[in-house]
């Protein structure tokens, strides 16, 4: 209610005095208020789309003759998951700031970083980097306690550590000293910002076959198993640490880069706003 709350008070705030102040509203939140008020505005709105659809959301665009609100989504697979409800949606992929994720020297070991959720599958990247005979460092926030200790704890030791929740320039540094990342999503990731962070660090990325990471990587940076198939994800890594960091680095340069994301933005609110 509190989120609710918030969103309401927001947008009234919007309808009340927002031409006064703003050119466009960009609408990042997954709450279906800013969606459904829209037309109470009197400026564009655009929301991105960072999900796979969802009921509240869709409703709030559905019960509306005419919605007003421009979409974006971040990947084409995100697109084409909302285009039946938002058939105009265009795509503005997410970036990352290049500077930031410099490029490492690599190492001996694996890398896996992310929210320690059961979506994300951390125990796949244990399972796979076990079988492949390589050490594993695991990095990012336990977002789901039981998980953590039933499911990826039993597999720690023997190679696979848990290094805890890193600040950037600390988790850049593991990424950048690692031979590759694995990238294990258990639901149809959206974009996966991983992927992009590891390539900008020059690691290679050896993945599932899920939502958006197809798009993202190629045979030059990356290798992509079926979804869910750990043993076909563990043949894969040997092949994945042999490839090129600077091809890497290079993909993340033209595909991932935060100003590539600015600029269609930039474009956009130049559009709406004229």
């Amino acid at each position: 209610m509190a989120e609710h709350h918030a969103c309401l008070q927001l947008m009234l705030g919007l309808a009340r005095d927002g031409e006064e102040r703003f050119d466009v509203v960009h609408n990042n939140s997954l709450h279906h208020l800013p969606v459904a008020m829209a037309p109470a505005l009197r400026l564009p709105v655009v929301t991105t789309l960072h999900t796979p659809p969802t009921p509240w959301l869709e409703s709030a665009v559905q019960s509306q003759d005419h919605c007003p609100v421009t979409f974006t989504a971040v990947s084409a697979h995100t697109a084409k998951a909302w285009r039946a409800t938002v058939p105009a949606v265009r795509v503005v992929r997410n970036g990352v700031d290049t500077r930031r994720w410099p490029v490492g020297p690599g190492g001996p070991h694996l890398v896996w970083s992310g929210r320690i959720v059961p979506e994300k599958g951390p125990h796949l990247a244990a399972k796979a980097a076990r079988r492949a005979r390589l050490p594993l460092h695991v990095a990012g926030p336990v977002g789901d306690g039981r998980y953590f200790a039933d499911r990826l704890a039993p597999l720690l030791g023997n190679g696979v550590e848990y290094v805890g929740h890193l600040g950037r320039d600390d988790l850049a540094q593991l990424v950048g000293g690692a031979a590759a990342a694995l990238v294990t999503p258990c639901w149809d990731e959206p974009y996966g910002v991983v992927v992009a962070e590891a390539l900008a660090c020059g690691t290679p990325v050896c993945g599932f076959d899920r939502g958006a990471l197809g798009e993202t990587l190629t045979p030059d940076c990356g290798r992509i198993a079926p979804a869910d198939h750990v043993d076909a994800l563990a043949d894969l890594i040997h092949e994945t640490v042999r490839l090129d960091r600077g091809t890497a680095r290079e993909r993340a340069e033209r595909y991932c880069w935060l100003d590539t994301m600015t600029d269609g933005y930039t474009a956009l609110y130049e559009e709406l706003a004229a």
